[in-house]
């Protein structure tokens, strides 16, 4: 089950909602409605394996309460480093067995060693992120940010809360731990909840899943037949649709937590305006990279080091970074390439492009990171290496079999215009622009924004949800890049 699923918005959704609020009065039951609701969420969409889960909830509670008994004697050093190694033992034995064993018989096989056999080994949906969240929470534990939570059903909450189990954001416990026992939801905050859910919906299904069609086609153009202009339209595609996809799934996580009461962080802040890959990862999946900043790249000793010391735990995070991604070397190439331009941006010669004229800038980080994308995309390093041939004009396509014109239809066309502008501030700069202009015209511009955000709320929201249920309804095209991870 996801959020764009039809089960979910007509079923699942309705039927929590109702339970919730029916027992708005008794504040300790809405907790246990939550629950049960999300770990049949996740049931649903993995069965059996549901019990990883469970194992690593009850686990990280234990832990929880054993770093802070042991910090009130001397110190808990040696309990988190038990904790840390179980977390990340979960994470390796289900995600990166498969990709672990594959690499040593490759080296075994060069010595003409015998090789290993392990079965195929079961991805759980949303390993990366529960994960990461009960690593946060020992971790503020351990750093006395807040104390464990000792009830373990609200403890089971915060991991297991469904708006943000498969995808995020990633939620540090001691920025929601007061949220979990004390929150209230009103009708402007509930209004605000369906709108922002409603936004993600649409950059889900009306945009994502239209431009994923044609990315997904062009990526699978054997490389002999991939031309140029095809390539970059295919590259273009993609870069929209994973913005999209995984910022509308955000959108509708932060709607769906004011909904019941809760407030996540924001998860992206238009990156494909940026004007550098640090900026950019100031402003993509926000949550992963503060997370990264605060709990790995700090304790390196970040940049209060030498420069090569800060050189290295820039490249080792973004290591990491691609490696949680997937267990592939493609993913682990696409981290390295971002840590590489993120050195390179603090040498001087680098600093001038960046900080030089603006429209440099922007087209030297739209480049890089849809260079990188292509790693992230291309099911192989050798399907990658061919794709950027072509895309550096070396392709080797006639352009007969496969042209511009089988993918770029008008629908498409107008979907990627749409989606250029919803990829960047021009909303945002539009409405401010306005706001000034009413205010020096002395047109009191309350009221006419309320009754713009009233028409959006009754009119264009409306509007939005009915396109998305056609579309789904339709059985189109409806994939999820983020459930890999």
């Amino acid at each position: 089950m996801v959020f764009s699923s039809a089960s979910f918005l007509f079923y699942f959704l309705p039927l929590v909602l109702a339970l919730y609020f029916s027992t708005v009065a008794f504040g300790r039951l809405r907790n246990w409605i939550l629950l049960a609701a999300s770990l049949f969420f996740y049931t649903w969409g993995e069965g059996e394996y549901v019990v990883i889960m469970l194992v690593s909830i009850l686990a990280n509670y234990l832990f929880g309460i054993w770093i802070y008994k042991a910090h009130e004697r001397n110190n808990a050093k040696r309990q988190m480093a038990v904790a840390i190694t179980f977390n990340l033992l979960l994470l390796v034995i289900f995600k990166y067995t498969n990709f672990l064993v594959a690499n040593c018989n490759l080296v075994l096989g060069e010595f003409g060693l015998p090789t290993m056999t392990v079965g195929a080994v079961h991805l759980p949906i949303g390993i990366s992120f529960f994960t990461f969240h009960c690593i946060s929470y020992l971790m503020d534990i351990y750093r006395r940010q807040t104390p464990p939570q000792m009830s373990l059903p609200n403890t089971a909450l915060y991991i297991s809360l469904f708006p943000q189990l498969v995808a995020g954001p990633i939620i540090r416990y001691k920025d929601i731990a007061s949220q979990i026992t004390h929150r209230s939801v009103g009708l402007e905050r509930f209004s605000q909840g369906i709108n922002r859910f409603i936004i993600g919906l649409g950059k889900k299904v009306l945009i994502a899943n239209v431009v994923g069609l044609p990315a997904d086609k062009i990526f699978a153009i054997p490389s002999e037949h991939l031309t140029t202009p095809v390539a970059w339209l295919g590259i273009l595609c993609y870069t929209l649709q994973i913005y999209f996809d995984f910022s509308g799934y955000s959108d509708m996580a932060i709607g769906l937590g004011h909904m019941f009461g809760f407030k996540f962080m924001e998860n992206f802040n238009y990156p494909y305006v940026s004007r550098s890959i640090q900026e950019f990862w100031r402003r993509w999946h926000i949550s992963l990279s503060t997370w990264f900043r605060d709990y790995l790249y700090i304790p390196l000793g970040g940049n209060r080091c030498s420069t090569s010391r800060m050189y290295f735990n820039l490249v080792t995070v973004f290591f990491l970074c691609g490696l949680w991604h997937g267990a592939s070397w493609n993913f682990v190439i696409w981290g390295m390439f971002h840590g590489l331009f993120s050195v390179i941006e603090r040498f001087p010669l680098a600093k001038r492009v960046t900080q030089g004229p603006r429209l440099i800038a922007h087209l030297y980080t739209l480049l890089v990171v849809m260079v990188a994308w292509v790693f992230f995309r291309a099911e192989s390093l050798p399907v990658a290496l061919n794709y950027l041939k072509a895309m550096a004009g070396f392709a080797q396509g006639s352009g007969v079999e496969w042209h511009v014109g089988l993918f770029l239809n008008p629908k498409v066309a107008i979907v990627l215009t749409a989606a250029v502008i919803g990829a960047t501030p021009i909303i945002p700069w539009i409405k401010g622009i306005r706001g000034r202009l009413l205010a020096m015209r002395r047109v009191g511009p309350v009221a006419l924004d309320d009754g713009l955000e009233a028409a959006i709320s009754l009119v264009v929201m409306p509007a939005v949800f009915i396109l998305c249920a056609m579309s789904l309804a339709s059985g189109t095209h409806n994939p999820f890049i983020y459930f890999q991870f």
